[in-house]
Parts: structure tokens; C-alpha cells; sequence
């Protein structure tokens, strides 16, 4: 019988991507290297621990996890609702915002299509293009954030999407709401939007976008958030988008009926409420991003102003080398180098002493 090949069998896209690549396990680094203690300040998460308002909320859930979870997430909606000022009907929720960028693709994206991302951009966006066999068109940045006006300009007839991450991941880079607000204007009304603000907590209040308020005024607008970064869930996996209510309905029809489980589904709408951890979480973020400036302009490193809670270093050509000696001092980050930064790492803000241990191990290191 003739051997299967599932490489050939696959979608021309499929053949081509490459698996996403996460931070570094903790667990990991100290299997292979031997070491006691770890530091991980590499995939953007909250330093703080889970917030004791869903720890306890969980321990209630407990009991009925034999039951399937509530594939409408009806209480979490609501909730969402409530905050935003929008219908239930206008929310799609999700494992992660990542499956929610995932099913915009899928739903409104064909073959015979374009995708519009900014370089430097957040890699979801051209693997889930590629893997759908659409076209990926890659604008240039501009200082390594989003070019806006070169974006509209790459608007063909074959465009169906453009994505825009504000901040930016990896670079933290910020658009300000004017400059969104004159895109959207250029953007013709076929083309879908989608401005995904997984890191919006942590931007200055004063300096936040109304985009869910957009929603009004942009039928063609797709709004996406997380639960993974401020708010301390990265584990749980809860996203969601607000858009008009007929785009939700047909996310909807390819959502995957149970993709939040009933504790995500639960620590979100906990958190929601949890008002002091997430202003605990922002004031030590913005602590640690003044301690690791600090260090840069100390010791001569160049970085990228970032609005997240990460800052990308400019370390120089050898950033792999120092990447693999961080390693061996128990810090791990993130290189960048697939994002085309080659002489970056991207360093998560965690705690003053996790923030320390790197700045210490820098030190210690040559370059």
C-alpha cells in the first residue's frame, strides 16, 4: 500500500508556515541547565500572580467541571457588555484574543484575497494569512511602529483585511487616536479593520483610543482584547471581540462552541471587577519600565519607547549570543530577531527584584 503524504496532502500555506515559536519554559531552562532558580521575562505576562478575587472565585468552579461549559458565555458577555456600553449581540469570545483574530480570518479571508499588516507586527498575523493561502502584504514601519498612510496606499481591490496592533507587540510602539481616527476615514467601507488592543490597559487613560465608541461610525471596525496581560489570565486563555452585531454572528457560526472553559469563562468575569489588581498591575508595570530605561540609558543601550509591558533593547549584533548567556544566568526574554530585529531583545516587565535579576545579569556578561 502506498505511504501517505500528509505533506503533500496539506494546504499549500500549511506547507509552508512555521509552528509559532513561545517564550522559553521556565520549567525547561532548569531541566536543561540545571538551575534552581529562573527568572522569565519573556512572554509578556503579569508578574503579579493570579488575583486573589478569581483564586477563590475558582475554587468554587471546581465541583462542575464534569459539566460542558456555557458555549454562549452569557454572564461574561454581560459583563463585557455592561463595560463597553454595547449589546451582548455585538461580542465574540475566545481562547485568547489569538483564536479570535483566527476566526475573523477564516470567516471573512479566502485564497483569492489580501491581508495588510505593518512589518514588525505581531506574527499571528501572517502565519493565520498564510495558512488560509491568502496574500500577506507586509508595509514597512515607520520607527519601527505601524505607517498608516503607506498602509492605506497598499489598499487594492484583492484587500479584505488589515490588522494594526495598538500598542504594537514586539516594538510597543503607539498610534495616537487621531491617526487611527484618519486611517479608518481612508479605509473603504469593504475592507474589515481589525485594531487589536491586547495590551490597551496599560496605556495612559488619557491616551486611549475610544475605539469600541468607533464601533458606531465604523461598521467595517473589529475591536479585539485580552484577559492575558493586565488582567493575569494568560494561562486561562479568555479573549474577545466587540464588533456590529451582524460581523458576531457570523464569528459566531465558526467559533468552536465550547472555546472558553468554564474557569476562564469565570476568572474573566471575576477580574473584571477586581478594580485594585488592575491598577496594581499597571503602577508596577509603569515602576518597572522606568527601572529598565534606567538601565538602558545608564549602560548605553538604545530601546524602543513602549506603551505595553514589555521594552525591546537595542544590545547589537551579537543578541542571540547574549539571549543564549541570559540563559545561562537563569533570565529568560525574547528574541526578536523572526520580527526582523536581529540586534533586539524584547524584556517583559516583571517584578522590581525579576527586573533587577536581569539588569544584574546583563552586567555580568559580555558582549
Amino acid at each position: 500500500m502506498a505511504r501517505f503524504d500528509a505533506t503533500a496532502a496539506a494546504n499549500p500555506g500549511v506547507r509552508q508556515l512555521q509552528p509559532y515559536q513561545a517564550g522559553k519554559p521556565m520549567d525547561e531552562l532548569q531541566r536543561e541547565l540545571g538551575l534552581s532558580h529562573v527568572v522569565k521575562l519573556a512572554s509578556n505576562e503579569n508578574p503579579l500572580g493570579l488575583s486573589e478575587k478569581v483564586r477563590t472565585a475558582l475554587q468554587g468552579e471546581l465541583s462542575d467541571l464534569i459539566r460542558y461549559p456555557d458555549a454562549n458565555g452569557f454572564y461574561l458577555k454581560s459583563k463585557l457588555a455592561e463595560l463597553h456600553g454595547v449589546d451582548t449581540h455585538q461580542i465574540t469570545l475566545g481562547n485568547g484574543s489569538n483564536d479570535v483574530l483566527e476566526i475573523l480570518a477564516r470567516t471573512f479571508v479566502s485564497a483569492d484575497n489580501e491581508v495588510i499588516f505593518s512589518q514588525h507586527a505581531f506574527v499571528v498575523y501572517p502565519l493565520v494569512t498564510q495558512a488560509i493561502g491568502a496574500k500577506a502584504v507586509a508595509v514597512p514601519a515607520s520607527d519601527y511602529g505601524h505607517d498608516l498612510d503607506a498602509m492605506a496606499g497598499a489598499i487594492t481591490d484583492r484587500t479584505k483585511m488589515i490588522f494594526i496592533a495598538n500598542p504594537n507587540n514586539p516594538t510597543g510602539t503607539f498610534l495616537s487616536t487621531e491617526s487611527i481616527k484618519v486611517f479608518l476615514d481612508k479605509v473603504p467601507s469593504n475592507v474589515l479593520v481589525v485594531l487589536d488592543e491586547a495590551y490597551y490597559e496599560y496605556v495612559a487613560e488619557h491616551e486611549r483610543a475610544p475605539s469600541i465608541e468607533w464601533l458606531k461610525d465604523y461598521p467595517n471596525l473589529v475591536v479585539s482584547r485580552t484577559f492575558s496581560k493586565a488582567y493575569g489570565l494568560a494561562g486561562l486563555r479568555a479573549g474577545y471581540a466587540v464588533t456590529s452585531a451582524e460581523i458576531a454572528d457570523l464569528l459566531n457560526r465558526i467559533r468552536q462552541p465550547f472555546n472558553v472553559n468554564s474557569l476562564s469563562l469565570k476568572a474573566a468575569e471575576v477580574v473584571l471587577d477586581d478594580h485594585d489588581y488592575l491598577q496594581q498591575a499597571i503602577k508596577v508595570n509603569a515602576a518597572g519600565m522606568q527601572q529598565l530605561i534606567e538601565f538602558c540609558q545608564q549602560d548605553g543601550f538604545g530601546y524602543i519607547p513602549s506603551h505595553g509591558n514589555f521594552l525591546t533593547i537595542e544590545v547589537g549584533p551579537k543578541a542571540a549570543d547574549i539571549y543564549q548567556k541570559l540563559l545561562h544566568e537563569g533570565v529568560i526574554v525574547r528574541p526578536v530577531a523572526g520580527y526582523e530585529l536581529p540586534n533586539h531583545l524584547r524584556v517583559s516587565i516583571g517584578l522590581a527584584d525579576e527586573n533587577q535579576a536581569f539588569i544584574d545579569a546583563m552586567r555580568r556578561i559580555s558582549y
